[in-house]
């Protein structure tokens, strides 16, 4: 079988990819060869017998790769359409329903009704995270306008409760493209998220991690994304899909250590950055389970943001299956 990380091509901050199960079709993307499209032979039974594949909407930063492992290496992706956007339009898709399963924001749960959270499986982090900071070229006191990172919806709303509640409110913020310079041109601090924020040197700049700031502040660990089903998609998928160990799986395939030497390998070239610093952050600054721990920060951070008004009030986390799997 085809893999997506065989193919001759690398990622851009703004490109979507959709895999069909069959066929990788590349939007908005820079190519390093002329023939990006690889197509896959090997097809389900259950797709043979004519049942309809769901669709999974990814997230194209770095620290998707080892949850998508399965999906990109192994029979797994033939069961399932897969799309790669930012984080925000992963939500969008979720919410428009051309999206079945999405890695979604944090945020985008108390927003979008009818989903269930598969169990055990997150983006978080119980330690300073790197790839959400906010950016400026002036001490943190003297912050008073911020630019906000269009690709996301979580680090938004946590920079909003981070000043509101301990570092000085009445702040202006105004969404831009995540684009350093010109944020800083514009406001005097950048949100940036994902692989923008890996890649900023730190050295040139004021930075605050926002994950070591609300560790700092409530003792909790943060997540920032995790896995979450429409209702209606999972109750029209095959009674024999696990979905929920199907996602543990792949990422606990993901973390393996050969996973993670082919990861660093691929996507150190793509960032610019040094496989020792993209191993320590897949391995150290993201931590991948949705465990007790990390849903009594996920809750704090809910209920923080809706007493602020920065966020509707989230609805109970509702998991698909049994609740006690939800400890990974």
């Amino acid at each position: 079988m085809a893999s997506l990380c065989s193919c001759p091509y690398y990622f851009d901050d703004y490109s979507t990819i959709i895999w069909t199960g069959r066929t990788v079709v590349i939007l908005g993307m820079r190519r390093q060869e002329k023939d990006v499209t690889k197509v896959v032979k090997k097809q389900s039974a259950k797709i043979k017998r004519g049942m309809r594949r769901l669709r999974i909407s990814a997230i194209s930063y770095l620290n998707t790769a080892p949850l998508m492992w399965d999906f990109e290496h192994g029979d797994t992706g033939c069961e399932f359409d897969i799309s790669y956007t930012l984080p925000s339009a992963c939500a969008r898709a979720l919410k428009a329903g051309t999206a079945d399963i999405g890695i979604i924001p944090a945020a985008a749960y108390a927003q979008i009704p009818g989903l269930a959270v598969l169990p055990g499986v997150a983006i978080a982090s119980r330690r300073p995270v790197r790839s959400i900071l906010l950016v400026s070229r002036v001490p943190l006191d003297r912050v008073r306008t911020v630019a906000l990172d269009t690709s996301s919806m979580t680090s938004v709303a946590l920079t909003k409760i981070l000043f509101e509640k301990w570092l000085g409110g009445g702040k202006t913020f105004t969404p831009m493209a995540p684009d350093i310079e010109s944020m800083l041109a514009a406001q005097d601090a950048g949100l940036l998220i994902g692989d923008p924020a890996l890649r900023i040197d730190r050295s040139r700049y004021f930075t605050l991690d926002l994950a070591e700031e609300w560790i700092h502040r409530t003792g909790k660990p943060f997540v920032f994304a995790f896995w979450a089903v429409r209702r209606e998609a999972a109750r029209e998928s095959a009674p024999s899909l696990d979905l929920a160990t199907v996602f543990q799986q792949s990422r606990d395939h993901g973390l393996e250590t050969a996973s993670l030497d082919q990861i660093t390998r691929d996507w150190a070239p793509r960032l610019g950055l040094k496989e020792s610093d993209l191993r320590s952050y897949l391995s150290e600054s993201i931590y991948y389970y949705l465990d007790a721990p990390c849903l009594e920060g996920l809750q704090l951070f809910y209920r923080y943001a809706a007493e602020l008004g920065v966020l509707p009030a989230a609805p109970e986390i509702d998991f698909l299956g049994a609740a006690e799997a939800c400890i990974a």
